[in-house]
């Protein structure tokens, strides 16, 4: 199986750290070699990233040094996976557009915090085979995303939280 780097931090609203222990565990159970970090110095060190086959970065609301951001993007580029999830994607370092390219979006905002909504599920990728439309009670993200990305679901803001008349 392969090395997975899992790097957490930033905003604790998200529950990190013990999110990036639910990962660690369920990966550890798949047979994969699970490094877990509080700290983005890795990112910078070469050596270490060339053995990694998937990252998970479990940040939210935080910065990224230029040396860790460019160790990520390098080994993306080279072909490591990168698995994000909720904020901890979208959302980790708002500074830093190349990283925001990398993403392909940013998270701009949930209006009305926790809320009820549909997602729809929006392509027939294999990804998503045999997925219907499901109800959801959470943070409904409003996303600027790169438009050459296949969007999978997505989900229609009604506009009675915006506070604003136009959208």
């Amino acid at each position: 199986m392969g090395r997975v780097f899992i790097t957490w931090g930033g905003w604790n609203g998200h529950e990190p750290e013990q999110t990036a222990g639910i990962f660690e565990d369920v990966l550890n159970a798949e047979g994969h070699d699970v490094t877990v970090s509080d700290s983005l110095e890795a990112l910078a060190d070469e050596s270490f990233m060339t053995d990694i086959d998937l990252l998970v970065p479990v940040w939210t609301m935080s910065q990224i040094g230029r040396e860790q951001e460019a160790g990520l993007l390098k080994a993306i580029r080279a072909g490591t996976g990168c698995a994000g999830w909720h904020g901890g994607m979208g959302d980790s370092f708002r500074n830093n557009v190349e990283y925001q390219f990398m993403v392909g979006g940013q998270f701009i905002c949930h209006p009305g915090g926790v809320i009820d909504y549909e997602v729809n599920i929006a392509s027939d990728d294999p990804i998503v085979a045999g997925l219907d439309d499901f109800d959801m009670h959470s943070e409904q993200y409003f996303m600027h995303v790169d438009p050459s990305n296949e969007v999978l679901a997505t989900t229609t803001f009604k506009g009675e939280h915006w506070g604003i008349d136009w959208v």
